[in-house]
């Protein structure tokens, strides 16, 4: 009788190799106490000093925002591009790359417009039918700026900016590069997808990959390799 194998049983059999370390990590910017109504409020009267709850003031730190990061693209002669529909960003950023010969700094700015959620001022009456403002969230298709730059660290990553209030960010990077360039730091040959020269060099492996992370990444060997990959 022949017992069926589950596709963890037969990758158990060909494990040669295992390293933890963190996938993709994006890692979110904000101001938590501008992230509701009653903080943008208070940001208005406070910060900016008016008097009336409206959101109209914020299109001109937008227009300030946007107008700063063409300026520091044109002043450290950083390339810019406008994505268009459909566009993969990891193929633009991959071309980018393979051009850049700095051991660090911004590859280019990208800016695509998306849809996400910002503040709104709505007329509402109240009992007697006069008007007032209100400051509600919304959805708006609003400009993001992303940064994509090379650490020397961590190798390529990029910050994503919203150019709208609040102006939260995210920020995201890749644990597996950080490993191969930590690796490279130590002496610990490798090709360009990750895979080990030799088995005298995974030995040393662990000794990397942990700092990083705790994501658990049983990898089986290559076909027709003795070398498995590094992720």
């Amino acid at each position: 009788m022949t017992v069926a194998r589950t596709v963890a049983d037969v990758l158990a059999d060909h494990v040669v190799f295992e390293v933890e370390c963190i996938d993709r990590m994006y890692c979110n910017v904000y101001v938590p106490q501008l992230q509701h109504a009653g903080g943008l409020l208070g940001y208005i009267q406070r910060q900016l000093g008016l008097p009336i709850a409206s959101t109209a003031p914020l299109g001109r730190i937008t227009d300030a925002f946007s107008a700063a990061m063409r300026r520091f693209a044109r002043d450290q002669q950083v390339p810019w591009v406008d994505f268009i529909k459909g566009q993969r960003k990891d193929d633009v950023m991959h071309a980018h790359l393979a051009r850049f010969t700095a051991e660090e700094g911004v590859l280019f700015i990208g800016r695509a417009q998306e849809k996400t959620l910002v503040f709104r001022t709505e007329r509402r009456r109240d009992a007697q039918g006069d008007s007032y403002p209100w400051i509600v969230r919304a959805t708006g298709v609003v400009n993001q700026f992303y940064v994509y730059a090379v650490d020397r660290d961590f190798g390529p990553f990029f910050l994503k900016f919203c150019s709208y209030f609040p102006y939260n960010a995210k920020l995201r990077f890749n644990g597996h590069e950080w490993a191969k360039r930590q690796a490279a730091k130590a002496g610990i040959a490798h090709t360009a997808k990750g895979w080990f020269s030799s088995a005298r060099r995974r030995r040393n492996a662990p000794s990397i990959a942990p700092r990083n992370g705790t994501t658990q990444r049983k990898i089986p060997a290559k076909p027709g390799s003795s070398n498995p990959p590094l992720w």
